[in-house]
């Protein structure tokens, strides 16, 4: 009998460090919390310092003081990513889990109508940008060490429509992304991603708002940053120590339904 057969896993991050992009608010300010709260030291990065210290702030009064530390990047700067990786290695010790969740969407519209700059932006922080954040995990501590990278993709990765059309490329694109990295990195780095569907944050508010979260959801509501933040937690986790090069739906059921908008 294999070792771990009956061995329940508790979902817990002591002793860990892990990296959130876009932490200032939001899926990716919920994830920083659920992962302090389960133990792990926590760097928070976005673009703003200002953002990023009141979402410090709060965890650690949440946490009663856990180990929370800030620096501000544009996600899709390697440059800047570097630096951020550096400081988090330096200050907190290590960096065991990473997770690329930075997004931009600058054109909401028909995809025929999109500006090549917009078009660009959406790729150098979508998907570029995570697999530069990835290449400096790696090269810096997770090839030596091993670790876990959760990925934030979206449902919109598995349809079309709803004028996301550069945005849901970058995320189907960034699906397979995981896939080749999980084959690259194993065994000694998990890469995972999650899928979100429609989750109440401003980023989103423009897919919520009016809309009928009872008819439009199988599961009768929109999803919280805390959904997302407690599947992000279980992929961080020995929980899920075999799985790899996988991607999570979250979306209440709303893909597999005909309600679906």
């Amino acid at each position: 009998m294999n070792q771990q057969s009956g061995r329940q896993a508790e979902v817990r991050l002591d002793g860990k460090v892990a990296l959130i992009t876009g932490a200032s608010k939001g899926i990716g300010e919920a994830i920083a919390a659920t992962y302090a709260a389960a133990g792990a030291a926590v760097m928070l990065s976005s673009r703003k310092q200002e953002g990023l210290d009141d979402a410090a702030v709060a965890i650690r009064a949440a946490t009663d003081g856990a180990r929370v530390a800030t620096f501000a990047a544009n996600a899709g700067d390697p440059d800047q990513a570097e630096a951020c990786v550096t400081a988090t290695i330096e200050q907190l010790g290590g960096l065991d889990i990473l997770v690329n969740n930075a997004a931009t969407n600058p054109h909401f519209g028909p995809l025929i109508d999109i500006e090549l700059s917009q078009w660009d932006k959406v790729f150098q922080v979508n998907l570029r940008g995570v697999l530069v954040w990835t290449q400096l995990a790696w090269r810096q501590w997770m090839q030596d060490h091993g670790g876990v990278i959760v990925n934030m993709s979206s449902v919109g990765g598995f349809r079309h429509g709803g004028g996301l059309g550069a945005y849901n490329t970058s995320k189907a694109g960034l699906i397979h992304l995981t896939k080749i990295l999980a084959a690259e990195l194993a065994p000694g780095v998990r890469v995972n991603a999650l899928a979100p569907g429609i989750i109440q944050t401003d980023f989103s508010r423009v897919l919520w708002e009016g809309l009928d979260e009872e008819r439009a959801v199988p599961l009768g509501r929109f999803g919280t940053p805390d959904d997302v933040a407690q599947a992000a937690l279980f992929l961080a986790s020995d929980a899920s120590s075999w799985i790899t090069g996988d991607t999570l739906l979250i979306d209440g059921g709303a893909l597999v339904s005909a309600r679906f908008i």
